[in-house]
């Protein structure tokens, strides 16, 4: 399934000097506004924002409310988890062509130890922001855009495996491909993309044909800012789960979890030898300042990228 590139430029109408105020933030300050946000929300309902808590739906109300006042159609998805009734929010654009769509996903719910602002307060903030970006520039998608924030990851990908399972399979092959963006914003970061094509030989092999495409495009983008990646391997544990279940071409970057930085890679990307990626990993300190700026404006602008590409083309598959 591959389409022509198109190309759009948007103009900028200035207001005269007595009425000129402040633009409203985009790209890495609005990102940030929103992790700010998520993390209001955690300290105004018991410090988390865990699937089936106020602080859960207080995220999907404002995620939601941003979507909505961009122009994009939603919907609210309800399915049980272990906290009760939650919700899949599903965004998407207007125009596009529906028989080839891509999806970008990020979990919405936190550990109810804290109040999950990299995981995965940063993967929602960041796709939000792509989203939004995207419609700011005012480029009809030559393929139609779906944005996901998943409810209950932290269960066992209860929502995201709920949405596909109730997919009818004519549904499913309309997917070109998913992308899944869990911890992009790790303090102590690896810089790594789901390894498509088993690179290395190990793990769990590759993904679903066309995924080794969505790597290559995903490293290009990094190269292009100097940052090397690693691979890491599709072990289940996050959203794309059951999207490869199903064959359907995935990929995506992540900044690493309770994992331990190699000193080959501290020498690679800064940072300490023999520490945690991420020391709040499910941890009442995984706070706003647990997130390293750096990692998060690097995978925002690559999550833009990978937007902004695979919008007019998708893998053959």
């Amino acid at each position: 399934m591959t389409v022509t590139a198109l190309a759009a430029v948007s103009g900028v109408a200035l207001l005269p000097a007595y009425a000129v105020s402040a633009p409203a933030p985009t790209g890495a300050a609005a990102a940030q506004e929103h992790l700010q946000e998520l993390q209001k929300i955690a300290e105004a309902n018991g410090g988390n924002r865990a699937s089936g808590t106020p602080g859960y739906q207080a995220s999907l109300d404002y995620v939601k409310s941003k979507l909505d006042a961009a122009g994009f159609a939603t919907t609210v998805q309800e399915f049980d988890s272990m906290g009760g009734k939650t919700f899949n929010l599903i965004a998407e654009t207007k125009g596009g062509d529906a028989n080839n769509v891509v999806m970008v996903g990020a979990h919405l719910d936190s550990v109810s130890d804290g109040p999950g602002i990299n995981d995965n307060g940063t993967g929602s903030a960041a796709i939000l922001q792509a989203a939004l970006d995207h419609a700011a520039g005012g480029a009809q998608p030559k393929n139609k855009l779906r944005f996901a924030f998943w409810g209950a990851e932290e269960e066992g990908l209860v929502g995201s495996t709920h949405y596909v399972s109730e997919l009818p399979q004519a549904e499913r092959d309309k997917i070109a491909l998913y992308l899944n963006f869990d911890m992009v914003g790790s303090p102590n970061a690896g810089y790594f993309t789901y390894d498509g094509d088993d690179s290395d030989g190990e793990g769990a092999g590759p993904g679903p044909e066309g995924s080794a495409q969505i790597e290559k495009v995903l490293n290009d983008a990094f190269g292009g800012a100097g940052v090397q990646t690693e691979g890491t391997d599709f072990d289940g544990r996050s959203d794309y789960g059951p999207f490869i279940e199903v064959g359907i071409p995935a990929g995506g970057t992540f900044t690493g979890a309770e994992g331990t930085k190699t000193p080959e890679q501290a020498q690679k990307w800064g940072g300490e030898a023999g520490q945690a990626y991420d020391s709040c990993y499910h941890s009442s300190c995984d706070t706003v300042d647990n997130v390293n700026q750096e990692a998060f404006d690097r995978n925002l602008k690559v999550i833009n990228q990978a937007v902004a590409s695979f919008a007019e083309q998708t893998p053959v598959s």
